[in-house]
Formats: C-alpha cells, structure tokens, sequence
C-alpha cells in the first residue's frame, strides 16, 4: 500500500489539514491522523523495532542454540579436556554441549536484537520518533494515481514540517 504522510508539530494544524483532506474528493476512509488523543502507531501498522528484533532473535535461536551444543560437544570431545571430575569422560561432552548451547542463546539473544532494532523499523522508524517527539501525522492512503497530487497539494498548504511518500514494502516515493 501506498501512504502520503505530512508531520505536523501543531495539533491545530495537523487536525485542520486532516479534516480539509477528509473533507475533499478523497476517499474518507483513506485519512487518518496519528498523534497524542488519534490513533497510535501500532493502531495503524506502523512497525515497532523492538518486535521485529524478537522475532529475529528468536528465529536465529532455533539454529545457534543446537549448533552450539554440537559445536560444544565436539570440542569437549576432541580436547578431552575434564573439566568436571564427578560427571565422567561422557557427561564433560554433555556439559560442553550445554556450554555450547548457552553460549548459541546469548548470541541469538545479543545479535538477533540488536540488528532486528537497527534494521527492522525501516521507514517507518522516522515517523514512530516524531509520533514520540509530540508530533502529528495525517496519512493519505492510496492507490497509484489516484488523488495523490490533490493530497498533496492540501497537505502542503498547511506547511507541514516535512511530507513524505511510504510505500509499506520498505522504500519511499515522494
């Protein structure tokens, strides 16, 4: 989907644009505003960084965890390293194999985190630091074509501190 959005830093104004926008040729159910007493980024879509960092770690959990325990296991074997006395040649493996996998878990957890936060907001992590910051967002949804250049120019008339085109796969178009 497509999306024109224009920041505000003033209510007044954000809520003047947004009801001239609703009130031309444009579809009504195509406007929303975004901001302190409207709707929230996370009741309009807009994607939340932290979430998508724990779907990454997560999903990089499933495959470092087993390899650590077997990269773990391997090394304790081939080192014959005895670590611990009252576990035996076999359960020293096992314990290195747990090692291994703890150590898998804290590397999903750090990394998958940390770059599912940098990187998972996209173009949208802009717009969820003004909506943080005060600011308002009117929003225009549309189709190609079809009464963007007249949004626009509303929007644009009331000055708005920055107006931008989102398109939800990632990129932007304005």
């Amino acid at each position: 989907m497509n999306y024109l959005i224009a920041v505000y830093a003033d209510r007044a104004v954000a809520e003047e644009a947004y009801a001239t926008l609703k009130s031309s040729e444009v579809s009504a159910d195509d406007v929303t505003i975004l901001g302190e007493g409207h709707s929230t980024a996370d009741e309009f879509g807009f994607i939340d960084p932290a979430k998508v960092g724990k779907k990454q770690a997560t999903l990089m959990s499933y495959w470092l965890v087993p390899f650590g325990f077997f990269g773990g296991f391997v090394f304790d074997y081939i080192t014959g390293l005895n670590t611990f006395d009252w576990a035996g040649t076999p359960g020293n493996h096992i314990v290195g194999g747990l090692a291994g996998a703890i150590a898998g878990g804290m590397g999903s957890f750090f990394v998958g985190n940390s770059v599912g936060m940098m990187t998972g907001g996209g173009d949208a992590l802009p717009f969820r630091n003004r909506l943080n910051a005060g600011d308002y967002l009117v929003i225009y949804r549309y189709e190609i074509g079809k009464y963007r250049d007249l949004a626009n120019r509303i929007l644009r008339d009331y000055k708005p501190d920055t107006i931008q085109g989102y398109i939800e796969s990632g990129g932007s178009d304005a």
